[in-house]
């Protein structure tokens, strides 16, 4: 069986292109064929028109630069991780690298500043320090294609927009190649390839995927809850608690992932308010609310699963008593 399978992607240079879609789809394969971790079978990968075979893969790799969502980090200083692969480096150039990042600040406050020894893996750091260490170290090189793999996925809502203010800094003028669950962060890429099964099924920017109605659009409705601008109405409680009793032990697995996706889109969706990418008031307000009705929603069916996840399948024929009492108490106005 084919892992990719009729790829045809042109990425324009300067330009950023995103890959989107489900997990196993075959996105960060697909990108692991750039710098050649391994080569296609059939086919060929080329690079202004020459194959990448024919490149001496030192050069080839040397040209790239990768921030992925796990950043490997050495057990030295901050300005010894940020220089790594930058042997001529002076301290200027890694300070300026720093504030281009969004990271000179919080280096600042740490009592030794660059000098700062951050721990195996830069376990000192939180996951956004991390990330923005990572991006200042890529600016630094000043690759000629970049690679985001993931790279703002696990990050809380503040230290994401420290992150991906950095990143779109990092990808200005740069032929980038972006992987992202989140389709907050790849709204404004030039084009999206939204792959399915090994294969690219749709193509275009962000309006045109909407416009086509097609899996981009699902995707897009999972996230923000909306599809174009119909309202999308999710399932009660007690619709999703009836749906896991009946299914299998995987399914109720599915049913879970599926619940913390789309509170993470939701999560996208504030940070389209926060980032002020909303039209009218009117429009944000009603995004606010609906963001917290259905998230307040399905983190109680979550919390339903999950306190009583054991039971649930046992008795297929029986009815259960659901207490649709809310687990979590409503905000205050």
């Amino acid at each position: 069986e084919k892992v990719l399978d009729n790829i045809n992607l042109w990425v324009p240079k300067g330009k950023t292109v995103a890959l989107v879609g489900s997990s196993g789809a075959g996105k960060s394969t697909l990108v692991d064929l750039v710098p050649r971790y391994y080569d296609p079978i059939a086919g060929q990968i080329t690079l202004d028109g020459t194959d990448l075979r024919e490149f001496n893969m030192h050069d080839l790799r040397r040209a790239m630069g990768v921030v992925s969502q796990d950043t490997f980090l050495f057990n030295n200083t901050i300005a010894y991780n940020i220089a790594y692969g930058k042997e001529d480096a002076t301290h200027e150039d890694i300070m300026a690298a720093a504030k281009r990042a969004n990271a000179y600040d919080f280096i600042m406050d740490l009592p030794n500043g660059f000098e700062t020894d951050i721990g195996d893996r830069g376990v000192m750091l939180s996951g956004g320090q991390r990330q923005r260490i990572a991006i200042a170290r890529a600016l630094l090189r000043n690759p000629d294609i970049l690679i985001l793999d993931e790279a703002t996925s696990a990050l809380d809502t503040i230290s994401e927009r420290l992150v991906q203010e950095a990143i779109d800094e990092l990808c200005r003028d740069r032929t980038t190649l972006v992987i992202a669950h989140r389709l907050s962060t790849v709204r404004q890429a030039h084009k999206i390839a939204v792959m399915e099964k090994g294969h690219i099924v749709e193509v275009g920017n962000h309006e045109e995927l909407l416009e086509m109605d097609g899996q981009y659009a699902n995707l897009h409705a999972m996230q923000f809850g909306k599809k174009k601008t119909k309202r999308v109405v999710l399932p009660t409680n007690a619709a999703l608690i009836r749906t896991s009793i009946r299914a299998s032990q995987e399914l109720r697995t599915r049913l879970s992932y599926e619940v913390r996706t789309r509170l993470n889109g939701m999560l996208g969706t504030l940070q389209l308010i926060t980032d002020d990418l909303v039209d009218t008031p009117e429009e944000k307000q009603e995004l606010i609310e609906e963001s917290y009705e259905a998230a307040l929603a399905l983190l109680n069916t979550l919390a339903f699963f999950e306190e009583h996840g054991s039971q649930l399948g046992k008795d297929r024929d029986s009815d259960f008593g659901v207490d649709h009492s809310p687990l979590l108490k409503p905000r205050q106005e």
